[in-house]
């Protein structure tokens, strides 16, 4: 049993949908043990950073990425394939994947600016769940300054406050060192979840999985290889 808090990284980025299930597999798994202390801190990762600021349509950008629309064509149905796979997946994680509605593929670099505020106040993990629900169960452009200052507000964040702050260059610096720092790490896929530092479980892993790892961690000492000003 732990003595001692156990510290899980995780970088993730909100419109990657692996994020999420691994974000509410995690959840389930800290639920089941309420004998050991988490903190959980989030660190940003952006799937492609060359979308441009205002982002680009979400279908176009997935057809481009997957292949066409033809289900002869072998990246088509790879594609289909995921989805059917997350979706079969989403129900019995309490979530629920509603691809058709999304309009935009944002360019996440306010969504981790909001993170990183968030976590400040201790509300990370709360602004995440509401990043991942918007983008992909309401097709919000979480990219969107009117967006985010609206999540914002939804989780006890100053909403006046994030729409100043996001429309200046504020910590825009501190997100590109960070994803520069994970990139040198070698985390090139997310989510990526790091327990005290030492060991990492990576992708939408199950419940059990991370319940080894904590039952693993909690006999590890506390500690987190991150700088503190990483989301």
């Amino acid at each position: 049993m732990a003595s001692h808090t156990i510290i899980i990284d995780i970088v993730s980025d909100i419109v990657c949908p692996w994020c999420w299930l691994g974000k509410q597999y995690l959840d389930a798994a800290v639920t089941n043990s309420p004998e050991i202390d988490v903190e959980i801190n989030w660190h940003p990762f952006m799937l492609d950073p060359d979308i441009t600021p205002e982002g680009v349509g979400y279908k176009d950008y997935m057809r481009k990425k997957f292949g066409s629309s033809d289900t002869k064509d072998a990246s088509a149905g790879r594609f289909k394939s995921m989805r059917t796979l997350l979706e079969n997946a989403a129900t019995p994680a309490g979530i629920h994947f509603n691809f058709d509605d999304i309009s935009i593929r944002p360019n996440s670099m306010k969504a981790h600016l909001l993170m990183k505020w968030a976590g400040g106040q201790g509300k990370a993990h709360l602004a995440a769940e509401a990043l991942f629900k918007a983008f992909f169960e309401m097709g919000q452009d979480v990219g969107k300054i009117e967006t985010l200052t609206k999540i914002a507000d939804t989780i006890g964040m100053d909403a006046e406050l994030v729409d100043e702050l996001l429309r200046s260059d504020r910590d825009i610096d501190t997100i590109q060192n960070a994803l520069a720092f994970f990139n040198q790490l070698g985390i090139h896929s997310v989510p990526t979840f790091i327990y005290n530092g030492e060991f990492a479980v990576q992708g939408g892993q199950l419940p059990e999985v991370h319940t080894h790892a904590l039952q693993r961690a909690s006999e590890l000492e506390t500690k987190s290889i991150f700088p503190s000003s990483h989301s």
